[in-house]
């Protein structure tokens, strides 16, 4: 039996699976889970719009991590020793159902976020987690006993380390291993726990947003989707291809999302303000698109442009589009000029829009920058600074693009750094 003493701060995702995992680990170990807010798992409820995306049916680590733009490398090793299919088969072992769907994300077979939260707060409680609401941390020390400047001195740290937790209300614990699992750091103060003990942060920039356009005819059409097209950012390297939604303030969707995070510095460094370029038939060349308007004025000669759109373009859609490229609502195929339909084609292939701003992605969020990953050992997520000090989840810099891989780098990291912290 041990008398180690661990505290976890952070009640989310990464922060509840190391706990679990420590404690299950160390039988007999202190094991103190501490979240601010009221209620623990917050992200968890909202994520995928109340239903959880526990993670993503991508079972080879190497593909696995190439959908995170910040921490690929340093995240093949921790997912080859628990991936995805080990987090399906973590949560089916304890009851819970799950539901991969066409496009690889894994929901709860409930479709409510609650069966994951009913789930972890049970193991928590099975495996003896103290589990504590409403205690904000104020402020961290670490203590060496052969460095009495703590961690983050000029001094090099003893192995032999505890630190001491200035909570709220005055109340001051102490543990031999530190755990911070705080999530991203969306401002400065977010990552003053880790900075105190001798740690850099990369700066924090949104990771997964929509964009806002004003455009008033794409506006109209708020509601509207398409499975497949590909967007692109002139004057970058960015170009990703997937579904679009169009919504009452611009436009979202997987593959905005997808721009997002592998444009979240750039963006921020424009001010989210740029040119974005949109491909409405990607699987269509420029000529297959151009053969198809000829058929059109062949065999429907007497059709309204406006009124017989490219398939899978919905009619609205089209509608716009053709009116946007300069087409008169009464114009008919057999009418169409050359340089008309040579704009269309135009519109077709690279419809340009100025994006004026963004919106979070509903109420989740994903945020780039965090702890610099040189001064983390990602076998362990022990930093390598201040010894008996590890990390978990967003705090680090490192994010994924949408789909479950961020919950899934929160399972992974929470679940090495509780078997680190248990065999330390």
């Amino acid at each position: 039996m041990s008398s180690r003493r661990i505290i976890v701060v952070g009640g989310g995702a990464a922060g509840f699976f190391a706990a679990i995992t420590c404690a299950e680990a160390l039988p007999g170990s202190e094991v103190t889970l501490l979240e601010k807010g009221v209620e623990f798992l917050g992200k968890v409820r909202i994520s995928g719009g109340g239903r959880c995306n526990v993670t993503h049916a991508c079972f080879d680590p190497r593909e696995f991590a190439t959908r995170f733009p910040r921490g690929e490398q340093e995240l093949i090793g921790p997912f080859q020793r628990f991936g995805a299919a080990d987090t399906v088969a973590w949560f089916k072992g304890r009851g819970v159902k799950l539901n991969t769907e066409c496009d690889g994300r894994v929901f709860p077979l409930s479709n409510s976020s609650q069966s994951i939260i009913d789930c972890l707060v049970g193991a928590a409680e099975a495996a003896g987690v103290k589990l504590r609401t409403g205690c904000r941390v104020e402020k961290v020390t670490g203590i060496h006993s052969t460095n009495s400047k703590g961690c983050g001195g000029t001094e090099a740290c003893a192995t032999d380390s505890c630190f001491e937790l200035t909570l709220s209300d005055g109340e001051t614990l102490s543990c031999d291993r530190l755990l911070l699992a705080t999530g991203g750091c969306r401002t400065a103060s977010a990552g003053q726990f880790a900075v105190s003990l001798g740690h850099t942060l990369e700066p924090p920039a949104p990771s997964l947003f929509t964009f806002h356009l004003e455009t008033p005819w794409l506006l109209e059409l708020a509601g509207i989707s398409v499975e497949s097209v590909e967007t692109s950012v002139p004057d970058t390297e960015l170009r990703e291809r997937g579904a679009v939604l169009v919504t009452h303030t611009g436009l979202s969707g997987p593959v905005i999302l997808r721009l997002s995070a592998w444009g979240a510095r750039v963006l921020q460094d424009r001010d989210y303000r740029f040119p974005l370029h949109l491909y409405w038939l990607p699987h269509l060349g420029t000529e297959e698109i151009a053969s198809e308007l000829e058929w059109r004025r062949r065999q429907q000669p007497a059709r309204l442009v406006v009124n017989t759109p490219v398939p899978p373009l919905p009619a609205r859609l089209w509608e716009q589009l053709a009116i946007a490229a300069g087409i008169k609502r009464d114009t008919r195929w057999s009418s169409l000029t050359r340089a008309a339909q040579h704009g269309l084609i135009q519109q077709l292939v690279r419809t340009e829009f100025q994006v004026t701003g963004k919106s979070l992605n509903k109420e989740e969020f994903v945020t780039c920058g965090g702890v610099r990953l040189s001064e983390v050992n990602f076998r362990t997520m022990e930093s390598r600074i201040c010894p008996g000090l590890f990390f978990a989840g967003e705090l680090l810099d490192i994010d994924g693009i949408t789909g479950g891989f961020n919950f899934q780098a929160a399972w992974t990291t929470g679940w090495i750094a509780g078997h680190a912290m248990a065999d330390a």
